[in-house]
This record gives C-alpha cells, structure tokens and sequence, in this order.
C-alpha cells in the first residue's frame, strides 16, 4: 500500500504531465544537482514503489481470472448444477476448459476490450470460441465475456483465420483438417457455429463487473 500511495503522489494529475515536469526541471542540469534532483522528489523511492507493484501486478490477470470465475459460479450455476472440473488459474492449465458441469462447459474470457487492433486478445477469444464449438458434447457450451459488444463486432469481422491461428498451428490444421478451405475469415465460420456456443456478457449479471 505504501508503494501504491509513493506511487500516486509521484504521477499526480497524469504520468505525461509529470514527465514533462521533470524533463524541463533537469533540462541543464549537472552531476551534484542531478543527485539533489533525485532525492528531493524521491525517485528512489519511487523506482523501488514501482518495481514492487510490478512483481504484484505482473500476476493480476491470474487474480482476475480466479476470482472472477469464482464469484460468477452462484450466477450462472442453475439448480441441480454440479461442477465436475474446473481451471480457476490463467493459462495452460492442463484442463480443456475452464469449467465443466453436468449441464455446459465454459471458457472465460476477462478481457478489457479498448477498441484498438488487438490482435492477440482477438486470438485468444477465438481460439477459445473454436474449443467449445468443435467440442463434442450434448451439454450447453458457454463463452462468458466482460462485455460482448467488442466480441461480437470482432466475430462478425473478416480478420483472416490464418492469422488469427498464426500461432496455433495445431488449431489451423484441425480446421483445415475438418473442413479444408471451407472458412477464410472468421465471420465466416462464426456465422456457421454461433448457435452452438452462446456469448454471455458478465458485467449485466455480475455486480462485481458491472
């Protein structure tokens, strides 16, 4: 918490704003005043708050990931629905997907969407699509999103599914494998497996997101 609050106070109003601060203060600036310079705005203080915030924050899509999927279980468990596997860390976990019960399989996807080209989160959000759709299985199939606004714009886009794949080479020889030349473009194979998987947006039933 203290490196939080050395933190804060260091960036102020804004972080570019205070760059510049401290670039037009040194601007001339020698040896002997640079040292003064440090120590009377506590950049050492501040290089050793932001490296402890790092080693914190380097795990934070983990947290997330855990402690989202836990809190959305009372949600979007019905009754008489039991959990029979179930990934609450980030990643390869060695599991097929995040949760399994006796009524769906789920992938969960805490992706905060800003709009831009975002091709890796693009990646991920379609490579977990293309898992549930091709899984064989009579129970529902679930895609659980923040938001579904940016997922869907981007499922009914004509990015290329060579690249989306790029690299999953495993995934594109699956899809090739399975339906040759079928689908170029991820709208394309979307507009053919949607009904299968349903994307539910998180923030309109979890208070913690919404």
């Amino acid at each position: 918490m203290k490196a939080v609050e050395c933190l804060a106070g260091f960036q102020g109003a804004g972080l570019t704003q205070r760059i510049r601060q401290l670039e037009s203060s040194l601007y001339g600036v020698g040896c002997d005043s640079a040292a003064n310079f440090c120590s009377q705005n506590n950049l050492g203080d501040v290089l050793r708050s932001a490296y402890i915030v790092k080693r914190v924050a380097g795990q934070i899509n983990v947290v997330i990931h855990t402690a989202g999927i836990a809190l959305s279980l009372q949600f979007i468990l019905r009754e008489g629905e039991k959990i029979k596997s179930l990934s609450l860390g980030a990643g390869n976990t060695g599991k097929a997907f995040d949760l399994e019960t006796n009524f769906q399989v789920a992938e969960f996807k805490f992706i905060d969407w800003q709009g831009g080209s975002e091709t890796i989160r693009q990646n991920a959000l379609f490579k977990g699509f293309y898992q549930l759709a091709e899984y064989e299985t009579t129970r529902n199939k679930c895609l659980y999103v923040i938001d579904d606004r940016y997922p869907l714009k981007f499922f009914n886009g004509r990015r290329a599914i060579k690249s989306v794949f790029s690299r999953f080479p495993a995934l594109l020889a699956n899809l090739r494998q399975r339906y040759g030349d079928r689908f170029s473009t991820v709208r394309d194979y979307y507009s053919f497996r949607k009904s299968d998987v349903s994307i539910i947006a998180l923030k309109q039933i979890l208070p913690a997101l919404a």
